[in-house]
């Protein structure tokens, strides 16, 4: 559906070449919910904006259902552009015109028959939950309801690609699960394949199935949601995984074992990570029972990504470091992640 090679953009700003995208690559599947998360500055605003060519890169390639989109003609890009629909953050509507007006805007420029026009954004108001809203104006509604028509109107025209950015960011945590929601319905129900930008882990891990993670312009991790964020490698991705799992030992916690006497020989701090089946394994009692060790668990926490359950442990141990040694080898052997925490 979504295909970007070696896709390099710079700007020139006061004299100054920026680079925005360095050699990004990427692939969005048809069907996927495809997240692509960063903080600001990372280039995920310019990335969106090359799929649908309003940004056209300095290099590289852009694919869109199967078509080279910098070897298209005006007409040909304006035809492309109508099986891409956008979102965007601050909603972009018109607030002189009423909230099915809004909506039927993009229908308008196609010159559909009013028949059509009327029942297609009845349709859409239906979808989205805004029946009785079709005469009011925009700042008539809420910001939760201003999106829902923002997304109604990027529906207008049957696109088979949504493009969403920061579609959640101005909008607070109930709304912004309601909106998910609604995205998650539109991929399911509408066959939709959506690309979206955000800085919130939180939407990474309520609807995406896949998952890249930027910096600096650059792609520094990409993949599956789960495989991501189950192992990541680079720091800015657990910085990202911090904001919704705490696998932290808190410092009073810390300080309590650290400080006494009767602990501080022979204990040692280990992080484990069950993913999936592996949080089945009722591993700490078969380590006190296989070992004769003493554990204690000083920090646990329980998430979801994908609607596969992680589980982050931080656990103590008291024994010699030969032990310790075969001790974490066997739980590795157990599928579990292992990481000693200095």
């Amino acid at each position: 559906m979504i295909v970007l090679k070696d896709v390099y953009k710079t700007f020139e700003q006061n004299g100054e070449r920026i680079e925005a995208l360095k050699g990004v690559n990427i692939k969005v599947d048809k069907g996927d919910i495809y997240g692509v998360i960063g903080f600001s500055g990372a280039g995920k605003s310019t990335l969106l904006r090359t799929v649908n060519f309003l940004e056209k890169p300095t290099s590289g390639t852009v694919i869109v259902n199967g078509k080279n989109m910098k070897k298209l003609n005006k007409k040909q890009l304006i035809d492309t552009r109508k099986q891409i629909g956008m979102i965007f953050q601050h909603f972009n509507l018109l607030n002189s015109k009423t909230i099915f007006d809004n909506i039927a805007i993009p229908l308008v420029l196609n010159h559909l028959p009013k028949d059509e026009i009327s029942k297609r954004v009845y349709e859409l108001l239906n979808f989205v939950n805004l029946e009785s809203k079709a005469k009011s104006y925009p700042d008539e509604l809420s910001g939760g309801q201003k999106q829902r028509v923002s997304i109604a109107r990027s529906l207008a025209t049957n696109p088979n690609i949504l493009l969403c950015d920061e579609a959640t960011s101005a909008l607070d945590p109930q709304t912004t699960e309601s909106i998910l929601e609604l995205l998650k319905r539109i991929n399911e129900e509408y066959g939709v394949t959506i690309l979206l930008i955000t800085h919130q882990m939180n939407v990474i891990r309520k609807i995406c199935n896949k998952v890249a993670v930027m910096e600096k312009g650059r792609i520094i991790e990409k993949g599956k949601v789960i495989d991501v964020f189950g192992n990541p490698k680079n720091q800015v991705t657990k910085k990202f995984l911090d904001s919704i799992v705490n696998d932290q030992i808190p410092d009073s916690i810390l300080k309590l074992f650290k400080d006494n006497i009767k602990y501080k020989e022979n204990a040692k701090f280990l992080r484990l990570k069950f993913i999936g089946d592996s949080v089945l394994v009722p591993m700490i009692s078969r380590i006190t029972k296989m070992f004769d060790v003493e554990v204690s668990v000083l920090n646990a926490s329980v998430t979801e990504l994908q609607n596969i359950p992680i589980i982050n442990m931080i656990i103590e141990i008291r024994c010699e470091s030969d032990l310790f040694e075969k001790i974490s080898d066997y739980i590795r052997g157990q599928n579990i992640f292992v990481e000693e925490v200095v």
